[in-house]
């Protein structure tokens, strides 16, 4: 699934060609997606002028003066901005269509994608009770070990909870643990405050770098432009279990926690 990085990349990827441009239309081919979409969604968005391109956790958010287009890009999916006229290939289930003769095309092998409605004034309720941005100032250390006390399950979970901190997926949840010499298996109640301020700035320096390289390309990601993302390259930790560790080389071990990949360093992550 492509995690905050890739949503941040391709947000940017497409502002330009939308924010200032009025929608004609919204060509709906396929409307059994993740959720249906909803069947007055086209005219809702006929005429409205796009003011706003942003993203809450892996949410992309599409502002008019009507309200908010909810883009989840699912499992599979992906944005390109093309002429409004090119042909729909297999899996192009949605065009928005803009007053610059270009649309923004969405294409979803695995159907796990969703295209949702928040009206003016609303939340809808996929972006209710959802924690900080990992990038904003309000998450860092002392938020992490106030929220921290008492828990008993693993770091790693602690730090996927989407009403701790949103859009830290497993990727980066690895490699900032490793970064601040943290084992993904101690108990989340258990890291101590100045643990806790190494770790958020890890995963701040990670996720920045990885928006500045194009996020990870895993399966399906690519960016907007067609250019895959370079960070996977880099990767010290996730996905290369037996394989050794780039500070001790020591062989990187494997714990499943959620059903879910670890990847850790038993000698260098405590």
């Amino acid at each position: 699934m492509p995690e905050l990085p890739e949503v941040e990349t391709t947000r940017r990827g497409i502002e330009p060609w939308l924010v200032g441009r009025r929608i004609e239309t919204l060509t709906v081919r396929e409307w059994r997606l993740r959720w249906r979409v909803p069947r007055g969604l086209p005219a809702k968005l006929g005429g409205a002028r796009v003011r706003t391109v942003g993203r809450r956790a892996k949410y992309l958010l599409i502002g008019t003066d009507a309200g908010t287009l909810i883009w989840h890009l699912g499992m599979s999916g992906s944005l390109r901005v093309l002429d409004a006229d090119s042909p729909p290939l297999a899996h192009d289930y949605f065009d928005l269509v803009l007053d610059s003769g270009k649309c923004l095309r969405f294409n979803d092998p695995r159907r796990f994608g969703c295209l949702l409605w928040q009206p003016a004034g609303e939340t809808h309720e996929l972006l209710q009770g959802l924690g900080p941005e990992p990038l904003s100032d309000s998450f860092d250390g002392d938020y992490l070990f106030a929220l921290s006390r008492g828990r008993k399950a693993p770091i790693k979970a602690f730090l996927m909870d989407q009403a701790i901190v949103v859009g830290v997926g497993n990727i980066y949840v690895a490699e900032a643990l490793f970064e601040a010499g943290v084992s993904p298996l101690r108990a989340a109640g258990r890291v101590s405050r100045e643990r806790y301020q190494a770790l958020a700035a890890a995963v701040k320096r990670i996720l920045a770098y990885a928006i500045e390289r194009g996020g990870t390309t895993l399966r399906d990601f690519i960016d907007p432009d067609g250019t895959p993302g370079y960070f996977e390259q880099e990767l010290r930790v996730y996905g290369r279990e037996g394989d050794p560790c780039r500070r001790c080389r020591r062989p990187l071990r494997n714990a499943v926690l959620g059903n879910r990949a670890s990847v850790y360093c038993a000698h260098c992550q405590r």
